[in-house]
């Protein structure tokens, strides 16, 4: 763990950004640098989530502009609780949530995984398929899931 990296993925919620305390105290616990990642997943239908564009790739563009923007905020957030000597690193990924956080896991490294629970019970947990659940089984790393 003391040479690898600790993986957060954010999906830009209050509930990750509370992740992200989390993986920043074990980032400075372990002497290690943080990846800060964020998932951008593929429209479903011909949604166009109130811009205008002329194509899918467009939208695309769109999308990861947004994501690139807010991931900057998420990195100066803990660039400022982390020690001069570690890093933060990000990166904008495209298509299965899951799997592109498993992916991201293996090729980078990575020594932990710190993810926000969003704690769906009940119907709303069959119908909305935890993604951290799933990370957390299916990873080859240990996860911390936060609530």
């Amino acid at each position: 763990m003391r040479t690898r990296q600790i993986l957060c993925p954010t999906d830009f919620s209050e509930t990750a950004s509370h992740a992200l305390t989390y993986a920043v105290d074990m980032a400075k616990l372990y002497g290690v640098d943080l990846r800060v990642v964020h998932v951008v997943s593929e429209p479903y239908g011909a949604h166009n989530y109130g811009i205008t564009v002329e194509s899918n790739e467009e939208l695309e563009q769109h999308l990861h502009a947004y994501a690139n923007g807010k991931l900057a905020e998420v990195v100066r957030q803990a660039q400022a609780l982390m020690p001069v000597q570690l890093s933060v690193k990000s990166e904008v990924r495209s298509g299965a949530v899951l799997g592109q956080l498993l992916l991201d896991s293996e090729q980078n490294d990575v020594g932990m995984i710190v993810i926000a629970s969003h704690g769906h019970t009940g119907l709303s947990h069959l119908l909305n398929p935890s993604v951290a659940e799933e990370l957390a089984n299916k990873a080859k790393c240990p996860v911390m899931v936060v609530k």
